[in-house]
């Protein structure tokens, strides 16, 4: 496909780094996870189900715009695998899913942040009878199902996660109007970003997407176009555009040894902070994964850095995730606990 197909090049934007793979062939991951059919849109889709710790029903997209080395899902998403899915059959995944929702959470908690409020996804409750140290003691046992990820409540949230063509906006409009129409379910979706001009963000808006979960990659524009084949100057932007919108928004950002470290997640933090110091933000602990398999993950102390540079550039919602890549003993939990405010993990 040439660049004069591209939506963002028709709205004046470079396009992603977004070519993927699909039968031996290379194509652009819209053109290759995108089709109509019998007069209807598609959407090559991996999977859809009830996700932890997120605890609301994600929709696994096949294809993205980026080309990130250090991505987790890049067995569909750099690989286009999955079943096609019009949003007639996406609203038909949301109308079942609302019958199992068991934690009914207003707009201003449609994300992925807000899960940990009421759970920890331990199904200790369930399974012993007991609550743990730390469980928030807020939703009952009968609240608490299984799904594919673990034990955990049923939000009220349907999230586009996984691969990313937001570029192409109107499948996600046609979807979430679906949504709407038929359920109480909140839409989210989860992004990089690059997809999200302003004339995209307005008609998700007028489609009636609520939230955003954006993953700030890097703030150094090296970084960002290494790891990931695209440029960050509109993406570093959009946390004001998100929100002066009406959107819910929530960031995150990986801690990436030698790459993203704590001085980086603290400029991402500062910028965060100047939009708005309430805005939820996720430091995730860098695992080994895709093209980066020799990068190691970071230390307790480096997360801990990490953390005390965000609270230091004035943002209040600071959350550190992945706790099983970085916490290798007590005494690194002793450690947490002692630096940490009690809900900063």
């Amino acid at each position: 496909m040439s660049t004069t197909q591209c939506n963002l090049v028709a709205q004046g934007f470079q396009p992603g780094s977004c070519t993927v793979t699909t039968r031996g062939r290379s194509l652009p991951a819209c053109e290759a996870t995108l089709r109509q059919h019998n007069g209807m849109p598609e959407r090559l889709i991996h999977s859809v189900h009830l996700s932890r710790p997120e605890n609301y029903l994600s929709v696994y997209q096949s294809g993205c715009n980026m080309s990130c080395k250090k991505c987790h899902s890049w067995r569909f998403s750099q690989e286009a695998t999955g079943d096609w899915m019009s949003p007639s059959e996406i609203m038909k995944h949301a109308i079942a899913y609302e019958k199992q929702v068991t934690l009914w959470e207003p707009r201003e908690k449609a994300t992925a942040w807000h899960a940990h409020d009421t759970c920890r996804c331990c199904g200790s409750c369930v399974l012993y009878g007991i609550r743990p140290q730390g469980c928030p003691g807020i939703l009952e046992p009968n609240q608490i199902i299984l799904s594919p990820q673990g034990y955990g409540p049923a939000r009220n949230i349907l999230a586009f996660t996984g691969g990313d063509v937001t570029c192409r906006p109107d499948f996600y409009g046609l979807c979430t109007q679906g949504v709407k129409e038929r359920t109480r379910l909140w839409v989210l979706i989860e992004t990089n970003g690059y997809g999200l001009t302003p004339d995209n963000l307005n008609l998700l808006k007028e489609s009636g997407v609520d939230a955003f979960w954006l993953d700030i990659k890097a703030y150094e524009s090296q970084h960002h176009r290494w790891l990931t084949g695209c440029d960050n100057v509109r993406i570093l932007r959009l946390p004001e555009e998100i929100l002066a919108r009406g959107f819910v928004l929530e960031v995150l950002s990986l801690h990436i040894p030698g790459l993203v470290e704590a001085e980086e997640l603290g400029d991402i933090a500062g910028l965060l902070a100047a939009v708005d110091s309430t805005i939820p933000f996720t430091i995730l602990a860098f695992f080994p994964e895709y093209r980066m398999t020799d990068t190691r993950p970071p230390t307790v102390t480096e997360m801990l850095q990490a953390y005390k540079n965000c609270k230091d550039r004035g943002l209040k919602k600071i959350r550190l995730g992945n706790l099983g890549v970085f916490i290798k003993s007590q005494k690194d939990l002793e450690a947490l606990e002692a630096e940490l405010d009690p809900d900063a993990f």
